[in-house]
């Protein structure tokens, strides 16, 4: 959630910022290009302190991080100020992801897709709650309430992190047995359930958290692929935010390009705040995320990974063709609405995805640099959905839809399905089997 309201706030504070400080188009466009620079720069390092310190380390500091600077940009006086600040809680953020590597590395084979995906409801929650917050806070106390109180969850999040447990498996690698065992055996009370028989065998790995593992014969291909598929799903996802602005402005496609004809000499400091239909305009686009959601946790068991992310990325190529009609406000609004529902459940198709197919000794990492990737997307998408929609919105939407037709092949082309698979453990082994529970297996050891 707190991840949510920090990326949802760049789009109402730009144009607030926008009118008080005067500030022309491209310093309002940098505002928002800092904040994935930070994520860009930081995610590697994330993933790889996560993978040698381990997975609540890397958390915990980066969320301690993106609190301090969150609260901090409430306070600055003038833009080089806000810019630096935002840019430092972009780094923080960066470590964000981790949250899923932790969580995924606890979760039983069957019910793993299921869990990511609902936790990734929270995002959906987050960017909801977020223009909730505006429409109270912005008329009446201003934006710099608004930052300061868009921090506080993680405040919250930093005082139960106390109760967060590591990862048992983190800690098998790693060489802690006994903590591991601690781990599971807090679990097995919690959960009423009787700890498997055998002993828990010791896989230790010095060397986790290197980029070289991830370019193994073994993983090299899906690595690449992987890159590309969250490169588009952010310039896809990101680009269709961006986009659906400019197109409630205009009203629908065709009076765009044909606005675009008789180009007024608009002034660049002219300013308009949000009003409220911007903001119900916000919240329905934001809505649309949680049947994105849903649908991908119908089809995601059913008929894989790989599929899911492929469908997902074909609904969305065909949504934005269609739009080269001429269609009026309202099947605007559902196309936009499919488009929107579809490339969010492909962005959490890739987050169930990812960590399922790195092993624990480079899971982190995977993820990190995935998850750069991503960022990239996100700071290219203004060029497109914004600048080279001045001069052609028709090549703007055959970009977007080419890009995602060519992420669809790479998901059919990934190497490895992970649906009904058990997690991987070091990065020399082949793969594990999951832990069953108490009579389900051979006598002797059980592997974890």
């Amino acid at each position: 959630m707190a991840d949510a309201m920090e990326m949802m706030i760049l789009s109402i504070l730009a144009p607030q910022l926008h009118c008080e400080w005067r500030l022309p188009s491209w310093q309002v466009a940098l505002l928002t290009s800092v904040v994935f620079v930070g994520m860009m720069s930081s995610s590697t390092l994330w993933g790889n302190i996560s993978d040698q310190y381990g997975r609540k380390t890397g958390l915990k500091i980066s969320v301690l991080w993106t609190l301090y600077y969150g609260i901090l940009s409430g306070f600055a006086p003038v833009y080089s100020w806000i810019l630096v600040l935002r840019g430092l809680v972009g780094f923080g953020i960066g470590g964000v992801p981790q949250s899923v590597t932790l969580y995924a590395e606890f979760l039983p084979m069957k019910a793993r897709a299921k869990c990511i995906l609902l936790i990734e409801v929270f995002w959906a929650l987050g960017t909801v709650f977020e223009v909730l917050l505006a429409v109270l806070v912005m008329p009446t106390l201003g934006w710099r309430w608004l930052l300061i109180l868009s921090a506080l969850p993680l405040l919250l999040f930093a005082g139960l992190c106390f109760w967060l447990p590591e990862s048992a498996r983190y800690d098998v690698l790693s060489g802690n047995q006994e903590k591991a065992l601690a781990t599971l055996k807090r679990i097995a009370t919690e959960n009423g359930a009787p700890m498997p028989l055998g002993k828990l065998v010791i896989s230790r790995q010095e060397d986790r958290g290197k980029m070289k593992d991830l370019f193994t014969p073994h993983f090299r291909w899906t690595t690449l692929l992987l890159w590309f598929i969250w490169f588009s799903n952010a310039f896809s996802y990101y680009g269709l935010v961006l986009l659906t602005t400019e197109f409630f402005q205009a009203g629908d496609v065709c009076s765009i390009s044909s606005r675009r004809q008789e180009v007024k000499a608009k002034c660049s400091l002219t300013c308009e705040y949000l009003t409220e239909e911007d903001y119900t305009d916000l919240l329905w686009t934001t809505l649309s995320e949680f049947p994105g959601v849903l649908v991908t946790l119908w089809i995601i068991d059913r008929i894989g990974r790989k599929k899911t992310m492929a469908l997902s990325f074909l609904v969305f190529s065909f949504c934005s063709l269609l739009l080269f009609l001429c269609v009026g406000r309202n099947v605007l609004t559902v196309l936009l609405f499919i488009a929107r529902a579809f490339i969010s459940g492909g962005f959490q198709a890739a987050y169930v995805y990812t960590p399922e197919v790195y092993p624990t000794a480079t899971r982190a990492l995977g993820l990190g640099t995935c998850s750069g990737m991503a960022r990239v997307g996100a700071l290219i998408t203004p060029f497109i959905a914004q600048v080279m929609l001045e001069s052609s919105v028709y090549l703007t939407l055959v970009v977007y839809s080419s890009c995602c037709l060519l992420a669809a092949l790479a998901s059919c082309f990934l190497p490895i399905e992970t649906k009904g698979r058990g997690l991987q453990e070091s990065s020399h082994k082949e793969w594990g089997q999951e832990m069953v529970g108490r009579g389900s297996h051979s006598p002797g050891e059980s592997q974890e």
